[in-house]
């Protein structure tokens, strides 16, 4: 069994999205925990000097100005998940949940939260357990998750439910208690620690853009797939050409496809059938250029997001002061997931125009609809209307989330980002795109048999050919292809065929 380390700093996107999906142990880096408990003792500090710290001797929101009592401060940890906790709609995966007390451990051992290091251990403990809260999707508007926050605190006292490793679903304090853990007991300032903060929506963000990667390398293999099935000119991506006009994002993608293409006879003079190619197969490294770009801006925003601290109030040692700050608000991955979708639209226009081409004998020089001669098959002609589907479902998910003057706590709360929503379309467009691509394959690879051109494809583009006939084979007479078209997106996000060679990501 695996084991990630969390310092509170080095936690990666890559490492965050195996864990959730695993079953990896969480070891937590003693220099975090120490961190913790330094700054938890401003926390005792402020009681005893009755200094007004947000959520620690104060009220919440509205209530931010109210100085609380002795005897409310006993209980308002308890009271703040309680209050709070109101998560509906479809249950998120436990993954998803995983994820977002992953990413909480780590920022908690950063020593901002000003929590104690027992609440880490907590955590670590249930989830290297194989125990996961249980909550609601739907609830937070992208300045702090407390609603989801709170959903999953509760279920880590003993007051909710939990996921056990089976995937069952029972009373927390049970299972806990069936794996000889006890329920946590909350100390001032933990309820906030627990709830308010954005790693629910930092830790899905990561998640998706994670995803989204694995969909673009997939692209750029059926890309190059249809460059070969169109016997396209490779010209457009060549390395001096593409220098002409340096844009990073651009320079990855036209590596990537060459990379891909690879041995191919395509790369040799005189195999290209047409001058100039259509657009989107001349324009294809531009078109995913300009997403790999978005893609690149996206990591490097979640990974930033996964490591840093969004408490309010922050726990800053050095001066030994609790200071309210606006760290919870998660604006930067609004803009970064909303760009990254919308790139997704022109790519899966093109996507949708390639199969075209191929399926066009005007264009692709091949049978109509690549049926099989003297057969009365219609080919993929049918199949174009999934794709065309598929391609109005991206475009309308790609639309912006509406921001507005929130309503909440009187006025006080009066900004939000609605970042959960643009990772929730983010997630949907990935998805949608697995099964875009799959079609492209498919066709891609009909048009390579069609020409008889497998063996001239290079080695990575012919190991993939055989790799998606072993999903789906040949079409030579009619049949249903919605069962390939399920199998081979579900391969391709799972990443259990080679779809990106070595070194050549983008």
């Amino acid at each position: 069994m695996e084991t990630l380390k969390l310092d509170g700093a080095s936690l990666t996107v890559e490492d965050l999205d195996r864990a959730a999906h695993g079953t990896w142990q969480l070891d937590l880096a003693p220099e975090g925990l120490a961190r913790m408990s330094r700054t938890h003792a401003l926390v005792a500090r402020a009681i005893a000097g009755k200094i007004p710290v947000y959520g620690v001797t104060t009220g919440l929101g509205a209530r931010a100005t109210e100085v609380l009592g002795a005897d409310a401060l006993a209980d308002f940890s308890l009271q703040t998940l309680r209050g709070r906790a109101h998560a509906i709609g479809p249950l998120a995966a436990p993954e998803v949940v995983r994820a977002g007390l992953i990413v909480r451990l780590n920022t908690m051992l950063g020593g901002y939260s000003a929590a104690r290091p027992e609440v880490a251990r907590h955590i670590a403990t249930c989830l290297n357990a194989g125990l996961v809260p249980v909550t609601g999707s739907v609830g937070s508007i992208g300045a702090a998750d407390l609603v989801l926050n709170a959903a999953t605190g509760l279920a880590l006292i003993g007051e909710g439910e939990m996921y056990a490793s089976d995937g069952s679903v029972g009373p927390s304090a049970e299972l806990m208690q069936a794996h000889g853990i006890t329920p946590l007991k909350l100390a001032p300032r933990d309820g906030l620690a627990l709830a308010n903060h954005s790693c629910a929506t930092a830790a899905r963000a990561a998640l998706t853009v994670s995803k989204a990667a694995t969909a673009f390398e997939a692209v750029q293999t059926s890309a190059a797939m249809s460059m070969e099935g169109f016997r396209a000119n490779t010209g457009p991506l060549d390395e001096t050409i593409m220098s002409i006009k340096p844009h990073p994002g651009h320079l990855k993608a036209a590596a990537g496809l060459r990379n891909r293409l690879a041995g191919s006879a395509l790369l040799e003079s005189g195999q290209a059938r047409r001058l100039q190619d259509p657009l989107s197969f001349r324009n294809v490294a531009q078109i995913h250029g300009t997403a790999k770009t978005a893609l690149d801006r996206a990591m490097g925003c979640v990974q930033i997001e996964i490591s840093s601290a969004s408490d309010n109030p922050i726990a800053l040692a050095e001066r030994e002061k609790l200071v309210s700050c606006g760290a919870y608000f998660t604006s930067e991955i609004t803009s970064a997931a909303e760009t990254l979708s919308r790139s997704f639209v022109p790519l899966a226009m093109a996507q949708l125009a390639r199969a075209a081409k191929l399926l066009n004998p005007e264009f692709s020089g091949l049978p109509s609809f690549l049926a099989m001669p003297d057969s009365a098959s219609n080919g993929f002609a049918p199949v174009m209307k999934v794709a065309e589907s598929l391609v109005a479902e991206i475009a309308h998910a790609a639309q912006s989330v509406p921001v507005w003057p929130s309503v909440n706590a009187n006025g006080v709360e009066d900004c939000l980002t609605g970042s959960p929503a643009a990772v929730s379309a983010l997630d949907r467009i990935a998805d949608n795109v697995f099964h875009l691509t799959s079609i492209e394959l498919l066709i891609a690879c009909q048009a390579i048999e069609l020409r008889k051109g497998s063996g001239n494809c290079g080695r990575f583009l012919a190991g993939m050919n055989n790799q998606v006939r072993k999903i789906s084979p040949v079409l030579r007479e009619d049949r249903p292809l919605a069962k390939d078209i399920e199998h081979l997106s579900a391969t391709l996000k799972e990443k259990l065929i080679a779809f990106c060679p070595p070194d050549a990501s983008g």
